[in-house]
């Protein structure tokens, strides 16, 4: 998802914070949690359940850097965050990282100096809308009210694909995705748009979900992945490690059920070298050489997070596609271990 927000306040809370960071898996350490910026709910990312406890993809990477950081994937805080508030959390040190759905952007990556730690789900911008407004192409929607997320990209989205189309539209902006879904369900918007994930993860919340489609058009790239503060390497490097970890393991057919036994050592030297077994990889990122076992006996592969989280048996229901491995005709490429 996107922004409209006030890029010299975040870069003014950079500097606060410290010019970043230097020395942020110290402080983890030190306060023995890590401070996970999510959202306040969205299912099949990040969003508690009943009894408080968090879920999702989003949830499950923080898990997985705790521990590998920590040895313990409980010792994370949560800390919900709207789109408006998601980049000041990050820059002010509020939050060691952000994983939100938070696409990667150049100003984001450059402007705003923060360092995306990669991909992990490929995503684009969708329409959803009531089937009894008899909507079947986003090009249908002339004249509709559009329910949006401040602080997002969609904004831009929306507005440039509605001005290359001839369109027009009348647009309802809220602050999170409670409120989108509430003024939605009351009528106060024709209209939906979001990332394709968010709209299945909105819609299985509802009621009735038969009742309303994602319309089929897809009208921007939005690449969603966890980031931290520039100017701390050593924090970068594990967070990026971190979710190359669960994509390797997916290719490399570990799962939590099996990471025990492989760690024991295999024939295959990348498994051993990422399961700490040969080499000296942990001790690199200033970790011990279990850091990647324990961040996959925690949450599982990427795969498995998947499937748990938002795969076609969950009642989100999304197909692999483009978040397929690249061995399976998607674009997930975990980068090799050696």
């Amino acid at each position: 998802m996107k922004m409209t927000i006030a890029l010299a306040t975040i870069a003014a809370a950079t500097l606060t914070a410290g010019i970043a960071s230097a020395g942020t898996m110290a402080d983890v350490q030190a306060r023995g949690k890590l401070n996970c910026g999510v959202t306040g709910g969205q299912a099949g990312f990040s969003a508690p359940d009943a009894s408080g406890a968090w879920h999702g993809m989003d949830v499950d990477y923080c898990r997985a850097v705790a521990a590998a950081v920590l040895k313990d994937p409980n010792a994370v805080t949560f800390v919900p965050t709207t789109g408006q508030t998601r980049f000041t959390a990050l820059a002010s040190g509020e939050i060691d990282i952000l994983s939100r759905t938070t696409t990667w952007t150049f100003s984001r990556d450059v402007d705003l100096k923060f360092t995306f730690a990669g991909v992990n789900y490929y995503d684009g911008q969708a329409f959803m809308v009531p089937k009894s407004l008899g909507a079947k192409s986003a090009k249908d929607l002339n004249g509709a009210t559009v329910c949006i997320q401040t602080g997002t990209t969609t904004e831009l989205n929306l507005a440039e694909y509605f001005r290359k189309n001839n369109m027009k539209y009348d647009p309802v902006p809220v602050e999170n995705n409670g409120d989108v879904q509430q003024k939605y369900l009351a009528g106060a918007c024709d209209v939906i748009t979001s990332d394709g994930s968010d709209l299945a993860s909105t819609r299985s919340s509802f009621k009735d979900p038969q009742d309303h489609i994602i319309l089929p058009e897809v009208i921007s790239k939005e690449p969603l992945g966890p980031l931290v503060r520039q100017g701390d390497d050593q924090w970068a490097d594990v967070a990026r490690w971190t979710l190359n970890a669960l994509l390797a393991a997916e290719e490399l057919d570990i799962t939590s059920e099996n990471v025990e036994k492989l760690s024991a050592g295999t024939d295959n030297p990348e498994v051993n070298r990422l399961l700490g077994k040969e080499d000296k990889l942990g001790e690199m990122l200033g970790l011990d050489p279990a850091w990647a076992k324990r961040a996959i006996a925690s949450v599982g592969n990427y795969g498995e997070i998947f499937a748990r989280n938002v795969g076609d048996k969950t009642s989100i229901g999304l197909a692999r596609g483009q978040n397929a491995l690249w061995t399976q005709g998607g674009l997930m490429y975990p980068l090799p271990f050696r």
